[in-house]
């Protein structure tokens, strides 16, 4: 049969347009392109969103709302202020004498009983003076037993030679000079006891002043200054100088421990003595630390209108320490005129607006109605509305609205 040759070439063009071409690319280089430019559209659009998501939501603050004081207990706070951990028993301790130091038994932070050496003083002459204090006081002894035995002898003398007068077998002149020599001796007595007694209290003298080379603790407590160091010199008083010491080291008594604080003039009316109250260390924030009033300093500080006001401590902790910032809250025990108080929780005053508060959660906030209770301090308590541990707005702004979108923002 013959062949079509017209059927043939319109085949073989066929296959070859059909062909694919692996050496030119500019078909994908096109689609790449196209898809590179659809991926920066989608970014920044969705960047653009979010910026715009972000400027628009407003930004808020929020604080979790407190458990209040339960039902019955009526205890708030009606005054806060700010003052210091001080000690009422604090001493620098120092010698009696001037003297070389030699020894130093103290570091800081160490605990002493009363009593407990602290320092040792240079006590050789000390010692010296009391050597012969004790050997003037048995010269003395040994001289008061001479004149003893010799007014002994001068009794039986005198009391014979009475008996030989009485019988004129002597002349009264030996009766006179028996006479005289035991009274003379009587008189010597006298005089050595006297002596005796001298000697005695220098004694007992040399012995304090070497004592007086041992420096003790006046009281049990914490060493939290050492001042001297051996071979320095040392002085209950100033000696005018820089190279002279005052004092070994500053012994607390940290039972002894209260606050001090300054209370404003205008509101000293509302601390009355034995008031409780409530003390916050700067150092730990989230410890409350019972306390009382102990008295309101009949005096008042006219650079600052402040008037002071001691209270103590009534837990003893390591932690708390001289000098340490302490805020503390005077507590209101007054029962209301209303009756018990109802238990609610806390919230800052500033958080409510209308007898109402805006509730955060899950990036919405719910404006909801309370029923506010008594102003403690710079909080409200809420009685009725809210629950303790939702967080509620800070100083909502005017514009917010029930079921807005929001952010929190950082602090």
């Amino acid at each position: 049969m013959p062949v079509n040759r017209q059927d043939t070439v319109d085949t073989s063009e066929l296959l070859r347009e059909l062909r694919i071409d692996r050496d030119g690319r500019p078909p994908r280089a096109r689609w790449r392109r196209l898809v590179v430019a659809v991926v920066a559209l989608v970014a920044l659009g969705a960047g653009a969103w979010l910026a715009w998501s972000r400027i628009s939501t407003p930004a808020v603050r929020t604080v979790a709302a407190r458990a209040a004081t339960p039902a019955g207990g009526g205890v708030g706070s009606v005054l806060d202020a700010s003052g210091y951990v001080t000690a009422r028993r604090q001493a620098t301790v120092s010698a009696k004498i001037t003297g070389k130091v030699t020894e130093v038994l103290i570091e800081e932070g160490m605990h002493v009983s009363e009593g407990a050496v602290l320092a040792r003083l240079d006590d050789m002459e000390a010692r010296q003076q009391v050597t012969l204090a004790r050997a003037q006081l048995a010269a003395a002894r040994s001289q008061d037993g001479e004149i003893r035995a010799q007014l002994l002898q001068a009794e039986r003398d005198y009391t014979r030679t009475q008996e030989l007068f009485k019988r004129e077998l002597v002349a009264e002149q030996s009766l006179d000079a028996a006479h005289a020599q035991r009274d003379t001796l009587r008189a010597k007595l006298v005089v050595t006891e006297e002596q005796i007694r001298v000697a005695g209290e220098s004694l007992r003298m040399a012995e304090v002043q070497l004592d007086s080379t041992v420096i003790r603790a006046p009281f049990s407590g914490i060493v939290i200054a050492k001042s001297a160091q051996p071979g320095e010199m040392i002085s209950p008083v100033s000696a005018g100088g820089g190279f002279t010491r005052t004092g070994i080291g500053t012994i607390v008594d940290m039972d002894s421990l209260e606050i001090q604080v300054d209370v404003n003039e205008s509101f000293i009316n509302r601390v009355t003595a034995r008031q409780p109250v409530e003390a916050t260390l700067n150092a730990y924030p989230d410890w409350k630390i019972p306390g009382s009033v102990i008295a309101i300093i009949p005096t008042a500080d006219r650079s600052k209108a402040t008037v002071k006001v001691r209270v103590a401590i009534r837990t003893k902790d390591p932690r708390i320490v001289p000098d340490m910032g302490v805020r503390v809250a005077f507590l209101d025990t007054a029962p209301s005129p209303s009756g018990p108080v109802t238990a609610g929780v806390l919230v800052p005053a500033d958080s409510i607006r209308s007898d109402t508060v805006f509730v955060y959660a899950d990036g919405k906030v719910e404006r909801r109605p309370i029923t506010p209770g008594r102003v403690i301090g710079t909080e409200r308590e809420i009685v009725k509305g809210l629950r303790a541990g939702e967080r509620v707005v800070l100083a909502p702004p005017p514009s917010l609205r029930d079921g807005a979108k929001v952010r929190v923002a950082d602090k």
